[in-house]
């Protein structure tokens, strides 16, 4: 009795030894190959996403976030009379602060002392969100009779906005990408983030009928 007890754990290890392996490599093969797989798309969605050269539009769009690439590049499509409207979206939050701001002190007033310049309005989107966003900008969007709306937003964003937008509003949308300076890291922490939002409206439409 007390032999076989002792050759218990040199039989568990010569188990482990000879079936374990086989299975952790096919495991950890197939988690690599889809994480691989994942990165991929990723990288094509997130990082080159499809764009269009912007075209005239009834309204520029600047979704919160990252104001201080954003921003930058509405101001420019709408100084280069792209649209008679420049809508920024306002939420009083640290990363919005540079448009939080510039709707404080401009909103109603136009990009320059042109008259022809775009008008500048301002929305507070509920929730704070990209869905909140999506949702406003329709009303926006019906109310004001826009057929046709650029967006702006960061390149990482955009199609997760645009799918979110356009899930609410009739308009043609025009997605314009301001360019994100970020490490690996941080792309990396994007791609997980816009993977999983894409995820919720595509299972989750925002809105469930356009307006």
């Amino acid at each position: 009795m007390l032999p076989s007890l002792r050759a218990l754990p040199h039989r568990l290890v010569v188990r482990l030894q000879r079936g374990v392996p086989h299975r952790v490599d096919v495991a950890v093969t197939v988690f690599f190959s889809a994480l691989l797989i994942w990165l991929f798309a990723a990288v094509n969605l997130f990082y080159y996403p499809q764009v269009h050269e912007p075209a005239q539009a009834d309204a520029i769009v600047v979704l919160a976030g990252a104001a201080a690439e954003r921003l930058p590049v509405g101001r420019e499509l709408a100084a280069e009379g792209y649209a008679p409207e420049l809508v920024l979206s306002s939420t009083d939050t640290r990363g919005n602060l540079i448009t939080d701001l510039y709707c404080d002190y401009t909103a109603g007033d136009t990009v320059s002392e042109d008259p022809a310049s775009a008008a500048v309005t301002c929305f507070f989107p509920e929730p704070m969100t990209t869905r909140g966003e999506a949702r406003t900008i329709a009303r926006l969007a019906a109310d004001n009779g826009w057929d046709n709306l650029i967006v702006v937003t960061s390149r990482y964003h955009l199609l997760r906005s645009e799918t979110n937008i356009s899930q609410c509003t009739t308009a043609n949308l025009t997605m314009v990408p301001s360019d994100p300076e970020l490490s690996p890291g941080q792309w990396l922490g994007r791609f997980t983030e816009e993977t999983g939002g894409l995820a919720a409206a595509v299972l989750r439409p925002t809105c469930a009928s356009r307006i």
